[in-house]
């Protein structure tokens, strides 16, 4: 079976054991001493669900000798971890339904709106400033309808979100291969919800791997719609493997558009590593560092 995100989640906390060629090659390398040196225009990240195999203690270690500054869609127990290591959670998760049960459905309302409103405090107590959020899948209602639901949940939890100093962000995944039905796939929709919501406080996770299924025309897309993207995720099509020249996107490119917008968020590696994963990690990081 294909790994995804979603089954990862599932089994992360129950991952304590790394590959024997894992646990080689943390306990030969340190990772300090291959530190590479980086430019300083990118904040880089990484998604922990697609290192699950590595126990997690180790993987700060290892974040941390490689420059980066962030290990993401962490959940609120492995929050200390990351303080221990003095690393940050650009985008945590620990609130919501999921990724098919979201803001599109009037019903989820009351319990979401109490979910993030229950994680804001803590958020904050914890140094950190966004929260993942999903739209839900269609379930057959139309884009205007589920933009207009969503708008009406997310307002709820404006006022909150901008008490705590906490930015929602909203991922954009493609509905094509891994989230079949899913509303919030094109970028023009995810930019539409952003001027219903009216705050600052709500953006997009542009994911570069999902876009590129949907719509391509990344560079273009990311200009025009900048002002809307809170957050990146990398990953190679097809695939979502390593971001080499083994697919079809051209990642320095794509960096060198994001800093010019002026972005000074993160942009986070999601990808699932085919070879290596620490070396894969490594490579990604440079070819992203423009």
């Amino acid at each position: 079976m294909k790994p995804s995100r979603r089954s990862a989640l599932k089994t992360i906390t129950g991952s304590a054991l790394a590959l024997p060629a894992l646990t080689t090659s943390l306990a030969t390398a340190n990772p300090m001493d291959t530190a590479p040196k980086l430019k300083g225009n990118i904040n880089h990240s990484f998604c922990r669900w697609c290192y699950s195999k590595i126990p997690f203690e180790e993987l700060c270690v290892v974040a941390k000798g490689m420059g980066i500054k962030s290990i993401e869609l962490v959940d609120p127990q492995d929050w200390p971890i990351l303080k221990k290591h003095g690393l940050t959670s650009a985008l945590p998760q620990g609130a919501g339904k999921g990724i098919t049960e979201g803001f599109n459905d009037p019903k989820y309302h009351d319990e979401l709106v109490a979910s993030y409103e229950a994680i804001f405090p803590k958020l904050k107590e914890a140094g950190y400033s966004t929260i993942i959020c999903f739209s839900g899948n269609r379930r057959g209602m139309s884009d205007e309808e589920g933009a207009k639901n969503c708008a009406v949940g997310l307002k709820r939890l404006m006022p909150s979100a901008e008490k705590y100093g906490i930015t929602m962000i909203m991922e954009l995944l493609n509905s094509k291969v891994d989230h079949k039905d899913y509303m919030c796939d094109h970028t023009a929709w995810g930019a539409d919800l952003c001027q219903r919501v009216g705050s600052n406080n709500f953006k997009l996770l542009y994911d570069i791997y999902h876009m590129q299924i949907m719509e391509g025309d990344i560079i273009r897309t990311i200009r025009k719609y900048s002002q809307y993207i809170g957050h990146y995720h990398t990953g190679g099509n097809p695939g979502r493997n390593e971001i080499d020249e083994t697919q079809e996107i051209y990642y320095p490119a794509v960096m060198r558009a994001i800093v010019d917008t002026g972005f000074k968020g993160y942009v986070a590696q999601e990808f699932i590593p085919k070879r290596d994963p620490l070396k894969s990690l490594k490579e990604g990081v440079m070819i992203c560092d423009v």
